[in-house]
């Protein structure tokens, strides 16, 4: 992973442009490009994504799902200049709908996503089940998935007193959710891109 060396406040952050389509997550005021990640990445991604929508509005729920379109500011080491983004982020209509004519990051003082998902890669696995993780639970995110096509598993942690507890999905369990209490999706689904 190749990151910049110049600190940059969140302000520089959010209006930073290096003339290309690439993101970047902010982590200790440092840039950090996001890869772009393999085509069954993306295929998770988009499937899951799909399957939250759909969800929210089987089950009336006045939510929607985006990928890759939201940041979500973070605290980390007591320093307040970090911002990730997550492959999914679960959130009001409402919520969405008040990012429409500012930069779509979720601030320290606004309510947190529902649910927040990502899909481990080979370079961000570290950052995914730890970092995340600890970030995540500070910002009283309820669920966060984390989706591990390598180890073919499906991570549901929910946030009970401040901290995750995480179920494990494997084969053809069924993930439970306690966003979605009525989604029925097998881990291999998942997993597969519902293949």
């Amino acid at each position: 992973m190749i990151t910049t060396t110049k600190k940059v406040s969140f302000a520089e952050y959010v209006k930073y442009n290096d003339g290309t389509d690439r993101k970047y997550e902010l982590v200790n005021g440092e840039l950090i490009p996001m890869s772009l990640g393999t085509g069954k990445h993306g295929a998770i991604i988009e499937f899951v994504n799909d399957c939250f929508k759909e969800e929210a509005k089987k089950e009336g729920k006045p939510w929607t799902s985006k990928d890759m379109r939201i940041g979500v500011r973070s605290p980390r080491g007591g320093r307040w200049d970090t911002s990730r983004i997550p492959d999914i982020t679960v959130l009001t209509i409402e919520q969405w709908e008040s990012l429409a004519n500012r930069e779509a990051v979720i601030e320290l003082d606004e309510p947190p996503p529902i649910l927040v998902v990502e899909v481990v890669s080979e370079s961000t696995k570290t950052t995914d089940y730890r970092a995340k993780r600890s970030e995540y639970a500070v910002l009283g995110i309820s669920e966060y998935w984390i989706v591990d096509p390598i180890d073919e598993v499906v991570i549901v942690c929910s946030l009970i007193e401040g901290f995750y507890d995480a179920v494990f999905f494997r084969g053809q369990e069924r993930v439970i959710s306690g966003s979605f209490p009525e989604l029925n999706l097998s881990a291999k689904q998942v997993l597969q891109a519902g293949k």
